[in-house]
């Protein structure tokens, strides 16, 4: 029998050298003469508890017991059970004396004495955390009475050991035993040294001392069965146990109640003890997120009780979950994320956000949701410093690309503040290609007012990157053009800005004239004073409407109203908020020009390297590198082009590049591909370089290593051009500029 019982207890080898886990510490107490030490696994270091029992005889009683405890032990499953991993047992020869030594490996724990003392609890969270505590012995003894037929025989203090997660496990099944109820003579021993003490009920909870005594009735057959006691006392009902009993249970919740519950959990974790609510109820809610089976609003608890960790145990414990969130399909749990961006992006590494978050974002910048558009945008200020410069230029500034022309001014106004707040994060060669086009081609001829002052803004803040040649023939004219602009709020920005770009200017004259020539022209000021509130403004909502000025031209995207002009001779009209596009006709007096018309489509850059695959839009404006596409068909009056927008179009053939004077109606399919410059007639000479002339596509391949190339400003002109010619279609008119005369031209079968 000894031999069948060494057996079935024994493990890898016969001594401590070769048992496969490193014994530590011992714990100052543990249930009878058993030992409680700290251990790691050899294999991997992690962290499990060895409990040893020696005697100096192999008959001995304590020893046959501990035997008995390591056979129940190994064969009783259970989550409020302490869990087995490894056993064996040794044998030591000291001279003439046997010594035999019983080893079991488990989950590592601690003392319940010893965790109560760390844990310091007092009052009602003390109280809370002992309910739940003896909520779940009850549950375990439910467990070996009810579906086990057993006996533990011990359930005491000492008997009980505490989890990593703050759980209590029973242990301690030396004297475990079948037990029949018909058959009261089957009991096991009992190891009770005072059975009086069982009427102590001085620390008892008044709560809960009606079901101790009927616990403890003298005829086993009478006393109160603890399934009972778990369905039926009051004790066990509190914040913390319900809290934690409604996570373990999550699955069996409909998600009227998981809505519900996740709402209210954020204030209900403040009124928990600390440290349960960090080491249990977190790694709950973290791996329901993870799984699927928590709602969106989960979130919002899990960053606030991560809140609570220090910095290293937060990227331990909560942003592993928050980094796979984001590869979730559940739209609200990628709003959350976003909205909380905050919260942990400045503690993802540039690895992760290159490789594993920013792929999952980026479907955003397409997302037929405008809120989701903007949300999106907004993350970008924490996640594109850590972009690696072959994404920001390969993917990232195609996005901004598109968003610059969005249906939503906020959004276009937004992404120009955006592209200023991170211009530090560029490379050089990408701040000269993007920056210039980006806020004075786009963002300074936009319709929307707040979308013209964050362009001239955002000149100001990067003007440390732009040369002297830059200042004085690209943004000098363009920003001089504000000084008159309708709204006062961006003439105003107008002339600081000209102001600032002037001192430039003349530092570069006195520099020059003093002989010092040396970095004379890379000469730059620090941005005028409110530049940096206005970049913090770019995280602003869609229902920003702005100055009472400003709020024609939100009404005029967003409700289809006409455009409020100063003049009689400029008008702008939309159709619908589908069909945005202004269709301005112009005077030869400057000053009675409005903004002209911004490009408002969503789907405006048509099929992208990258993958971002939309229809094309208007390219007037352009300053990526995407392939040309021949324009749709325009409607019969030029405030409904964007309309035949939505039709398929074909790559274009080259054609000859042609100076642009007038603003331009939409191309047929067959006609040539021509692209006027809005300010062709007083913008001032592109720098002499190799790229091509503002907006004008006209070539059928663009080089696929400068997606900037298509947006260099044009030389002036003051020659007026003819309209293209559109298949089938009748006379259309021409909006003259600067002194042009209206041109009607019939078109002609092509």
């Amino acid at each position: 029998m000894l031999k069948f019982l060494k057996g079935v207890v024994g493990g890898s080898g016969t001594g401590p050298k070769d048992l496969p886990y490193n014994i530590g510490e011992p714990y100052p107490c543990a249930w009878g003469s058993w030992t409680h030490s700290r251990g790691t696994s050899k294999d991997d270091g992690s962290p499990v508890s060895v409990f040893s029992l020696s005697g100096s005889n192999a008959q001995d009683g304590h020893l046959a017991a501990g035997r008995n405890g390591v056979k129940r032990l190994r064969t009783v499953r259970h989550p409020n059970i302490l869990s087995f991993l490894h056993s064996t047992e040794t044998e030591t020869f000291d001279g003439s004396t046997t010594k035999v030594t019983i080893y079991i490996v488990t989950e590592p724990v601690m003392p319940l004495s010893e965790k109560i003392k760390e844990l310091g609890l007092e009052g009602t969270q003390r109280d809370e955390y002992f309910a739940w505590g003896l909520h779940q012995i009850a549950k375990a003894v439910s467990f070996l009475n009810n579906d086990c037929k057993l006996v533990h025989g011990n359930v005491c203090l000492a008997s009980v050991v505490v989890t990593q997660t703050l759980d209590w496990k029973l242990h301690a099944f030396d004297v475990l035993s079948e037990f029949d109820s018909n058959t009261e003579a089957s009991a096991g021993p009992l190891l009770l040294s005072k059975t009086e003490e069982l009427r102590n009920t001085a620390s008892i909870p008044k709560s809960l001392l009606p079901d101790y005594q009927r616990l403890l009735s003298s005829m086993p057959s009478r006393r109160l069965n603890t399934s009972k006691l778990l369905e039926n006392s009051e004790y066990f009902q509190n914040k913390l146990v319900d809290t934690i009993h409604f996570m373990e249970i999550l699955n069996l919740k409909d998600s009227v109640e998981k809505d519900t519950f996740f709402r209210k959990l954020p204030n209900l974790a403040e009124q928990l003890p600390r440290q349960i609510v960090l080491k249990k109820l977190l790694p709950l809610l973290a791996s329901a997120l993870e799984f699927g089976s928590a709602a969106a609003p989960a979130l919002t608890a899990l960053l606030k009780m991560g809140s609570w960790l220090s910095t290293e145990e937060f990227s331990a414990k909560v942003l592993p979950t928050v980094v796979k969130l984001f590869a979730s399909n559940d739209r609200a749990i990628r709003v959350g994320l976003l909205q909380h961006i905050d919260q942990f992006g400045e503690s993802l590494s540039a690895q992760v956000v290159d490789e594993q978050v920013y792929p999952h974002v980026a479907t955003g910048f397409s997302d037929t949701s405008a809120f989701l558009r903007e949300l999106t945008l907004k993350s970008m200020l924490v996640l594109a410093p850590k972009l690696s410069q072959r994404t920001v230029s390969g993917s990232f500034l195609k996005y901004l690309s598109k968003l610059q022309v969005d249906e939503e001014p906020a959004i276009r106004t937004n992404t120009t503040i955006l592209l200023g707040n991170i211009a530090s994060h560029l490379n050089e060669g990408t701040r000269k290609r993007v920056l210039i086009n980006a806020f004075t081609v786009r963002a300074l001829r936009d319709t929307f007012s707040p979308a013209r002052g964050a362009g001239i803004m955002a000149l100001c803040a990067t003007s440390s990157y732009y040369d002297i040649n830059e200042v004085a023939t690209r943004i000098l004219p363009n920003v001089v053009v504000l000084t008159i602009d309708p709204d006062s709020d961006v003439r105003s920005k107008a002339f600081q800005a000209v102001d600032q770009f002037l001192q430039i200017v003349k530092q570069y004259h006195d520099k020059i004239n003093s002989g010092d020539t040396t970095g004379a022209a890379s000469i730059g000021i620090s941005s005028i004073p409110g530049n940096a509130s206005l970049l913090g403004w770019a995280m602003s909502s869609l229902t920003l409407k702005g100055k009472p000025s400003d709020q024609t031209s939100v009404a005029s995207v967003n409700a289809s109203a006409p455009l409020s002009s100063t003049t009689s001779n400029a008008s702008s009209v939309i159709d619908t908020p589908s069909t945005t596009l202004a269709h301005v006709s112009s005077s030869t007096d400057l000053a009675d020009q409005p903004a002209p018309e911004s490009p408002t489509s969503t789907d405006g850059w048509g099929e992208i390297e990258n993958g971002i695959n939309e229809e094309h839009e208007s390219d007037k404006d352009g300053w990526d590198d995407v392939e040309p596409l021949e324009e749709p068909k325009p409607s019969p009056a030029l405030a409904n082009i964007q309309a035949a927008q939505k039709r398929p179009v074909a790559i274009p053939t080259s054609q000859p590049k042609q100076p642009a004077t007038s603003i331009r109606p939409k191309n047929t399919a067959t006609a040539k591909n021509e692209d006027d410059d809005l300010w062709g007639a007083i913008a001032a000479p592109a720098p002499r370089t190799a790229s091509k002339p503002l907006n004008l596509k006209t070539s059928g391949t663009v080089d696929d290593d400068d997606p900037w190339a298509a947006i260099a400003a044009p030389a002036p002109t003051t020659k007026a051009k003819p309209l293209s010619l559109g298949r089938g279609r009748g006379a259309k008119p021409a909006a003259p500029k600067l002194g042009a005369q209206r041109i009607n031209r019939t078109s002609s079968g092509m």
